[in-house]
């Protein structure tokens, strides 16, 4: 390496020593570094211009906005701290493409001001639609079909009492409407003795179970007779549309909890609870936690749907294997 920064390479202008005189140059040999390469003038630049633009063009366009690992970090603890979610390492590209759109809103141009602005606090607006941005919401109408004629069997082993179901992760009412759609099959009217609380973390997703209007083709899989029974047809735009009749609306409240706050505002014992694909997103300990405060809140011979790909192993001294991904208090017996 030269002082001028430069291995060996002479100056632009500058003749280096016997580059006039073949004669004063050793014998090339194969594979030497001096010996001539036919390259294609695809392969290389033809201007100065042109060698610029090729060392110095990006592999992948720009980021919108500066994104670094520490932010990733930090979006994991928040969302941690704040909703229990725990993301995997592999999310970094999800949580860009989410909360982009909240720091075009912002006015923002890198993340860490945007994190500075949270962490601030005073704003539990902005705080909710971080939630919401970083939140999942796969659903659609009686998901895990397997649940509602077993449900619908137990409603109908407890007629002559009013019954309570909490749907703890309710979306946009796919599941909460399903269940309340069980009730008035299995006792045959919308005067089923049934009321369902709706809850959910992600405010947004609460105003549209809350409005029931859903794309024609979110009713895809349902039979006609449900359709007639339980929708009624219109539009929105240029959108076919269905809308939750009133009589089913009725039997269905929706409300916000977050499973992580201390206090969660139900009233009275449930008869069965749906927690279905929600436990996927905590850690063991937090699970743990969430799943035994349900305990007190459960009639001694209530019931708890979880997701296909959910086990409670894990607080077996809390719950018992009843039927496929359904569970019991086990001893059956709640805590006082």
């Amino acid at each position: 390496m030269n002082g001028n920064g430069t291995a060996g390479v002479p100056r632009a202008g500058v003749e280096a020593p016997g580059a006039g005189d073949p004669r004063r140059q050793p014998p090339a040999r194969i594979g030497d570094a001096r010996t001539p390469q036919v390259r294609s003038p695809v392969d290389r630049p033809t201007t100065l211009s042109s060698l610029k633009d090729s060392l110095s063009s990006p592999r992948e366009t720009a980021r919108e906005f500066e994104y670094s690992p520490a932010d990733f970090e930090a979006v994991r603890a928040l969302i941690h701290k704040r909703a229990g979610i725990s993301l995997s390492a592999q999310k970094s590209d999800m949580v860009y493409s989410r909360l982009a759109r909240r720091l075009r809103a912002r006015g923002m141009r890198r993340f860490s001001d945007y994190l500075d602005y949270l962490r601030a606090g005073g704003d539990d607006r902005e705080w909710e639609a971080f939630t919401n941005a970083l939140t999942t919401n796969l659903t659609y109408f009686f998901r895990e079909g397997h649940h509602f004629p077993m449900l619908a069997d137990h409603l109908l082993t407890h007629r002559g009492r009013p019954l309570s179901i909490w749907c703890c992760a309710a979306s946009t009412g796919e599941e909460p409407y399903s269940i309340a759609m069980t009730a008035v099959e299995a006792f045959g009217g919308f005067d089923a003795p049934v009321r369902v609380l709706a809850t959910d973390l992600d405010t947004g997703v609460l105003d549209v179970g809350r409005r029931g209007v859903y794309p024609v083709d979110r009713i895809a899989r349902l039979s006609a007779e449900r359709v007639s029974r339980f929708f009624t047809r219109g539009q929105s735009g240029d959108q076919k549309t269905v809308t939750v009749r009133p009589e089913l609306a009725r039997l269905v409240t929706f409300r916000q909890i977050n499973l992580l706050s201390p206090i969660w505002p139900t009233e009275g014992r449930f008869d069965a609870v749906f927690c279905r694909n929600v436990m996927i997103y905590f850690d063991k300990p937090t699970q743990a936690s969430i799943l035994r405060r349900f305990v007190p809140l459960m009639h001694p011979d209530a019931l708890l749907f979880v997701g296909h790909s959910e086990s409670l192993f894990h607080v077996a001294d809390a719950f018992r294997l009843k039927g496929r991904t359904v569970y019991e208090l086990t001893g059956r017996r709640a805590a006082a």
